[in-house]
């Protein structure tokens, strides 16, 4: 289990740090890029060779559907980093 900071330690949030959001960012740049792909730019042939299936729409729908998954996990339960504090700025 995963040990909660003390109320006097000061923490912030690693914000663009957190490999989530990478992930997630990455991910939904795919699946964005993936949808265009496959709305406007996929012909018959490629659907027929598919088995008439737009894989490029379907793979796109998961992959923003993940990318959405993580980020909402980032904004819910940030990752919290312990601020190291100056000598003057401790309590005595």
């Amino acid at each position: 289990m995963a040990e909660t900071p003390e109320p006097t330690e000061k923490t912030t949030t690693a914000g663009a740090f957190d490999i989530r959001t990478i992930i997630g960012g990455l991910m939904g740049i795919y699946g964005v890029i993936l949808l265009v792909m496959g709305l406007w730019f996929t012909d018959a042939s490629e659907i027929d060779r598919a088995d008439g299936v737009n894989l490029n729409t379907r793979v796109s729908i998961g992959l923003l559907v993940f990318a959405a998954v993580m980020l909402a996990w980032v904004f819910l339960r940030p990752l919290r980093v312990p601020v190291e504090q100056d000598d003057s700025e401790r309590p005595e």
